[in-house]
């Protein structure tokens, strides 16, 4: 196995200044905000209006990160915005490319009052024709999944909407996804299109537990005169959060994805604990209550194949008849390992029983191909450096890759 890592010399890595850690963010928010942030530094009313265009087309079309690069903003507008607030990226603190492509970032926020700076991971997976981008909406996560890394770590904040949006921003940076800020107004896409087409709420955290957030950013994320990234292509992945489902659809409208992986209350308030307060029944009702749910917009299932677990027939059997009337496709995810888990993975003959079961029985059912194993970016394994995994796990890591799956 070759794992390769592109960690940034710590010379070069793009640190925010003390004095920019200070300052306030102008990205992620709103339309209003912004206007209330320009009146409050002394720009004229008759001119709010134009300002917050041409700020929301820097940010957010032109992705720059300096006021300097704001060329149709006045010189003393632009030492105002300078002096007062910050549109930085976070740090990078480490970079790593897997064999297949895909790209994990260990993104460091500054600290926030009288917080520590924080981490947490964000994960682009290329394919062919679309790139998605895994975002993550908290450090740590409340939900301690027991299949699950990331439920191994503490929760200690949630993300703000801005830090949300920074994630998406940096890999766009990265990726040479913005146009060149020096180019004319019409290339406002690079040649050869998009390498971020596709977002998905799957990194750390429990997205609906930090609703509004996430909210406010997925909001400017799909706006048409911005990041204009369609609903269609935005997939907000929760474990159960009952009470905001039906609010997910019907104030953000995103597709949906449901973390089932059980299909019996008792296996699945070990496997999601947030079963014991939303349990399967209350759930499904939710889904099948989802605003604008159709064939043509479905909710995607993930489901964890873990092996002697969950993984019969009468599984299969059993999740056919509890999505009966939704309009769902079923992810089949082969368990990532991760150093400590009492977890295995199915064995593949066993995946493709259990797929072919629920084809026939009517219900499109992919079986997820595993992405960024060897350095931890797959899902259900991302955890954040202030946890870093010791080199001795790394080695446990690729021996259990190496003796289980021929990799």
């Amino acid at each position: 196995m070759t794992l390769t890592i592109d960690t940034l010399n710590p010379e070069s890595r793009p640190r925010p200044s003390q004095t920019a850690v200070e300052k306030k963010s102008l990205i992620g928010l709103t339309r209003e905000e912004l206007a209330a942030e320009l009146a409050a530094i002394g720009v004229p009313e008759r001119q709010i209006g134009m300002r917050v265009r041409q700020l929301w087309h820097w940010l957010y079309v032109r992705g720059i990160s300096s006021f300097a690069q704001m060329s149709n903003v006045s010189k003393d507008l632009r030492a105002k915005l300078e002096e007062h607030y910050s549109i930085t990226r976070p740090e990078i603190v480490e970079e790593l490319i897997s064999t297949d492509g895909t790209r994990k970032w260990l993104l460091r926020f500054p600290a926030r009052g009288a917080g520590r700076p924080v981490e947490v991971e964000t994960v682009y997976i290329p394919d062919e024709g679309r790139g998605t981008l895994c975002i993550s909406s908290q450090v740590g996560c409340t939900l301690t999944c027991s299949f699950c890394h990331t439920g191994t770590q503490r929760m200690v904040r949630n993300l703000t909407a801005g830090e949300i949006l920074e994630q998406l921003l940096m890999a766009r940076d990265r990726l040479g996804d913005f146009p060149d800020a020096d180019t004319p107004d019409g290339a406002i896409v690079p040649a050869e299109g998009r390498k971020v087409t596709n977002i998905v709420m799957m990194g750390m955290g429990e997205p609906l537990y930090n609703f509004e957030n996430v909210k406010k950013a997925l909001l400017i994320a799909s706006d048409g005169d911005g990041l204009s990234l369609s609903k269609r292509r935005i997939t907000l992945s929760t474990s159960g959060v009952v009470p905001e489902i039906y609010r997910t659809g019907k104030e953000i409208g995103v597709m949906l994805a449901i973390s089932l992986h059980a299909v019996r209350d008792e296996l699945r308030n070990e496997l999601v604990p947030i079963n014991k307060k939303y349990p399967l029944a209350e759930l499904m009702e939710a889904c099948r209550n989802y605003p604008g749910l159709s064939n043509a917009k479905r909710i995607t299932f993930e489901y964890v194949m873990l092996k002697g677990v969950n993984d019969s027939l009468d599984d299969a059997r059993e999740l056919v008849r509890l999505l009966k009337g939704i309009p769902a496709k079923i992810n089949l995810i082969p368990f990532n390992p991760w150093p400590g888990s009492k977890y295995e993975c199915s064995d593949w003959e066993q995946i493709e029983k259990f797929a072919d079961f629920i084809n026939r029985a009517g219900y499109a059912s992919p079986i997820r191909t595993p992405r960024g194993r060897d350095i931890l970016a797959a899902c259900g394994q991302l955890k954040s450096q202030s946890e870093r995994m010791r080199k001795s796990d790394r080695l446990q890591l690729e021996a259990m890759m190496i003796a289980g799956h021929g990799e």
